[in-house]
């Protein structure tokens, strides 16, 4: 591990932090990985001097039968094939308005394909060059897990005042589970509306109502603190694994946000040292990280914000100026290459790639896209009808949020 002297000894530029080790899933089995699965097929070996000419020839091969969307975490020798990039949420819309396109390529994780099967055509299909990437904090909430809890403020009497609200970072069979009990689904760019919409449904913010928020606990109490004024003592997270999800009766009864225990392995990395080491490296910095990070890194950075709130504050920022940024790695290295002219520095010292995100590679897009030139789909993601129906229903409700 480098030390943040060591990382900020030259101010100007983006400096690398030190590599860690990263375990990609390859050709073959690994059911111990995050969705258990095989590989079949023949992956091109990452060290082929042909492979970006074969991801050129499969790609114009398809033409417009294909759309290739790329998240913005995903390293650049994927995003140079995607035809538009963007966060979760974008990229399943911009799919949906492409209905001309037979297959969609979905270079991101697995709940963020299944959102696009949900908002594309029955015609159209979606395909994950590897289904071993997931999402560790989707998988923290499984369906039968939250039904148990569910059941549980039932039993307390609080379910009839409670409203469902999930990220979209969630698997959709949680999705239908909002959908199914009149919530919604929110992003970290709209989840102040999305709260103040629910809490409305159930007495408004100074009422009595709650909210349970999945999976991630730490966007929802930066939500309901920083953005509705609710306290941390109106916030108790409930963790499946624990009988009653570790809370009383009365904890349940007087909480306002039931805050489901799940956090994104990348964002909760960050701590309030990284803040501290990095404001006293480079004088005037500007911190800035994601809602998806703790609580005490978010109130003590200088902006928070979603993926495209940090590259437009890039895009923004007066030359000359010091960004620190607190998110995935990928994205951060690739708004420092944009902006040479501004001091961009990542908040933490050592490497923190979304490795789920990152078991895309070119080797499986390229896998992906000559087997559907020669005609063999594979990797296709399709969503239960029926889940795929109450999914709808809360990306809906979303959409009706306002200001959406």
């Amino acid at each position: 591990m480098v030390t943040v002297s060591t990382l900020l000894a030259e101010h100007s530029g983006f400096s690398e932090p030190a590599p860690s080790p990263l375990l990609l899933l390859g050709q073959g089995r690994d059911l111990a990985s995050e969705r258990g699965v095989e590989c079949t097929g023949e992956l091109p070996a990452p060290s082929d001097p042909n492979l970006v000419e074969r991801a050129r020839a499969a790609r114009a091969a398809l033409g417009s039968r294909a759309f290739v969307l790329g998240h913005h975490y995903q390293r650049d020798e994927v995003i140079d094939f995607a035809d538009v990039t963007g966060d979760s949420f974008k990229l399943a819309r911009e799919a949906a308005a492409r209905p001309e396109a037979e297959f969609i390529l979905f270079c991101g994780v697995h709940f963020m394909a299944e959102s696009a099967d949900i908002l594309t055509s029955d015609e159209q299909q979606v395909v994950l060059p590897d289904l071993a990437a997931g999402c560790s904090m989707a998988d923290m909430a499984a369906i039968g897990q939250v039904e148990e809890a569910w059941a549980v403020l039932q039993d307390v009497g609080v379910a009839d005042s409670t409203v469902p609200v999930t990220y979209m970072n969630s698997s959709a069979a949680i999705k239908a589970f909002t959908g199914r009990h009149s919530g919604t689904v929110c992003t970290s760019s709209n989840a102040e509306v999305a709260l103040r919409w629910a809490f409305d449904q159930v007495g408004g913010i100074d009422g009595t109502g709650k909210v349970l928020f999945l999976p991630d606990q730490h966007l929802g109490r930066n939500t309901a603190v920083l953005a509705l004024g609710m306290s941390l003592d109106d916030c108790v997270v409930f963790d499946p694994r624990k009988p009653n999800g570790g809370l009383t009766d009365k904890e349940l009864r007087d909480a306002r946000m039931i805050l489901w225990r799940g956090h994104c392995s990348v964002h909760g990395r960050f701590s309030v040292q990284n803040v501290t080491d990095i404001r006293a490296a480079v004088p005037g910095v500007n911190v800035m990280v994601h809602p998806e990070c703790k609580n005490e890194v978010v109130t003590a950075a200088d902006f928070v914000g979603s993926t495209e709130y940090i590259i437009k504050q890039l895009d923004a920022a007066e030359p000359g100026s010091s960004w620190a940024i607190g998110t995935e790695l990928n994205l951060v290295r690739r708004v420092a290459k944009a902006h040479p002219d501004k001091n961009v520095h990542y908040l933490d010292s050592t490497v923190c790639f979304c490795s789920t995100m990152n078991r895309i590679d070119l080797p499986h897009l390229v896998w992906a896209m000559e087997s559907l030139v020669e005609g063999r789909m594979v990797n296709r993601i399709v969503v239960d009808a029926d889940d795929a129906h109450w999914a709808r229903v809360a990306l809906d409700q979303m959409l009706a949020l306002p200001g959406i």
